[in-house]
């Protein structure tokens, strides 16, 4: 088979890294691509290099990093790692250097460690095999180990697998919404008219408007891809009598979630496949 674009297969490099990264390792895969680097020195000098690039992106999986993490994406797998949950994002980087909890870089060269935060005796120290390419004068990464990195193919299957998780998380932002407007009823004598009198201040104490109870995401009415929603039953917000109910839904159906749900007045909570709309009462009842 004869490839069109024959510069661009030429510009890619399997990059065989131990997660004990040495100078010596990049040096020679920086070699093994003179050919490329006389063709386009500025284009290699800005990007640092395949061995900067990956040293870069596992640094940025290794500690969570998201923000630094997609810029190593290409194009078409940045636009479907945007749409991926923040669950799921964070499962993908976890994959890329076999952590569980964000781990932390050594600020050396010759070798550089990923490992887990606790590990002092390199136990968890990990080797991989990833593939790079060429796009738009920067490295970016085209697959991990024997898997072809194409998020938009494979973010489906992630999300699914990430959607127990998701649905757990959601049941217990209901729960933890419910203890939070409690603790507001019993401290300023009445109800809260939104999530967002219950999240952080963003200066000084805690106090009415911003109670500090929930975190920002739940004050924002958001939990690891479900819309969580806070409704005030009855007229007033006054006194022990007034009640509310609170919901849970996936943001997108069948992706971050299937189920929605509901806490009603009376402290009851159910869960039913409603097709991504709101919970009721009329919904099975769970613990």
């Amino acid at each position: 088979m004869i490839f069109p674009e024959t510069k661009a297969f030429v510009r890619f490099l399997i990059l065989s890294c131990a997660v004990l990264f040495t100078a010596e390792s990049g040096l020679a895969q920086e070699s093994s691509s003179k050919s490329v680097a006389n063709s386009a020195p500025n284009e290699v000098a800005t990007a640092g290099g395949p061995s900067a690039a990956l040293k870069a992106v596992l640094s940025a999986a290794c500690s969570q990093n998201q923000t630094e993490f997609v810029r190593f994406l290409t194009a078409r797998n940045k636009e479907a790692f945007s749409r991926m949950t923040p669950v799921a994002r964070i499962a993908l980087m976890k994959r890329f250097v076999l952590l569980n909890q964000p781990g932390k870089p050594s600020a050396s060269a010759n070798p550089m460690e990923l490992r887990e935060v606790t590990d002092t005796t390199g136990a968890s120290v990990h080797q991989v095999t990833m593939g790079l390419v060429r796009e738009d004068g920067e490295w970016k990464l085209l697959s991990l180990g024997v898997l072809f990195l194409d998020l938009p193919a494979l973010e489906v299957e992630w999300d699914a697998e990430q959607m127990d998780a998701a649905e757990e998380s959601a049941l217990e932002a209901v729960k933890k919404v419910a203890l939070a407007v409690e603790a507001y009823r019993n401290k300023y004598s009445h109800l809260p008219e939104s999530l967002a009198k219950l999240g952080p201040p963003l200066h000084g104490a805690a106090n009415g408007e911003a109670a500090g109870l929930v975190d920002s995401d739940l004050a924002n009415g958001i939990k690891n891809g479900y819309g969580i929603r806070y409704v005030v039953v009855g007229a007033s917000t006054l006194g022990a009598p007034a009640k509310y109910e609170v919901a849970a839904t996936p943001q997108q159906y069948g992706r971050t979630g299937l189920r929605s749900f509901f806490r009603d007045s009376s402290g009851g909570l159910h869960a039913a496949d409603r097709q991504g709309a709101v919970g009721g009462v009329a919904d099975p009842k769970v613990e």
